[in-house]
């Protein structure tokens, strides 16, 4: 059996009257307000020699306050990839029934609250920001910044610096013609239901081409891309092709195979404001969409 490893303990004298966790968090850097309790219940931290637990105890001026420094443990696992992580940048692969942020009914169980946490184990200063988002249902690339310069970067001139916005939809029945495209002029209703309408000043004009990559079993998978990012665009615009999303029932879909919605954002293909220089993230479609399309791919990926 292997001894556990850790750091030196690092040591500090109170300069002033204090309780415990006050002074832990003005003085250990770098982590968390529940790091640092996770810290006093294991044991690793003592004031004049004795092992405390406890964060409302009294440091007197005076007082000798250790720390014993563990080997980095992981960060606890998060409930979706990363696609990629820099220092001003995250790219996850959100589930189908996650928020991106949140709403009147969920507050807290949301990517932008989960990558919150996930940051601030490392700083606890650390803050996320929305870029854009997907809806709760649908899954896949998630754009977020790490600070509010690359966030407005983005933001100011997305549809500009936006080159791709690719998803893969599994929809009931097969297309004909395998492929074009859908248009119209999109309104919203007083209940925040999107249809297609007639084109005036509410309207919204929405375009989408599609391309068919597998049909089989009374599904087809296909390639959709967005050349207006509308709300709900790819949900009107099939169920006006008459093939509505599987799992799609407002826009009615008459089967729920996979118990969700088939909508998956695969791929996004910006210019990046701050280099200038085109980005990739991609997500593959879950395994189920094909499944569900027992035919072979009728085309190149």
């Amino acid at each position: 059996m292997q001894r556990e490893q850790r750091r030196p303990d690092r040591v500090w004298t109170a300069e002033q009257d204090d309780t415990l966790l006050s002074f832990l968090l003005t003085h250990v850097t770098g982590k968390s307000r529940n790091n640092i309790k996770s810290m006093l219940s294991r044991g690793q931290v003592k004031v004049d020699g004795r092992a405390v637990t406890r964060f409302d105890t009294p440091v007197p001026v005076g007082s000798r306050v250790s720390v014993t420094q563990h080997l980095e443990e992981p960060a606890p696992a998060l409930p979706f990839p990363v696609l990629y992580e820099d220092d001003d940048l995250i790219v996850i692969d959100k589930p189908a029934g996650l928020l991106t942020i949140a709403n009147e009914k969920e507050r807290f169980r949301t990517a932008y609250r989960i990558l919150t946490d996930y940051v601030r184990e490392k700083n606890k200063f650390a803050r996320i920001f929305v870029v854009h988002r997907l809806d709760r249902d649908t899954s896949g690339v998630v754009l977020f910044a790490k600070n509010e310069e690359t966030k407005r970067a983005f933001q100011e001139d997305w549809d500009q610096r936006v080159l791709r916005r690719g998803y893969r939809a599994v929809v009931e029945g097969t297309p004909e013609p395998p492929e074009g495209y859908v248009r119209s002029w999109l309104r919203e209703t007083r209940t925040h239901l999107v249809y297609s309408g007639e084109k005036g000043r509410d309207a919204k004009e929405a375009i989408t081409a599609y391309r068919t990559l597998a049909s089989g079993g009374g599904y087809a998978l296909l390639e959709v891309d967005l050349e207006t990012g509308r709300k709900n665009q790819i949900r009107v615009h099939m169920s006006d092709l008459g093939h509505p999303i599987a799992g799609d029932q407002q826009y009615g879909a008459k089967t729920r195979p996979l118990g969700r919605l088939c909508l998956h954002a695969h791929r996004l293909e910006l210019i990046d404001p701050r280099s200038g220089e085109k980005r990739v993230f991609a997500a593959r479609e879950p395994i189920a969409f094909r499944r569900l399309c027992r035919e072979k791919s009728k085309s190149r990926e």
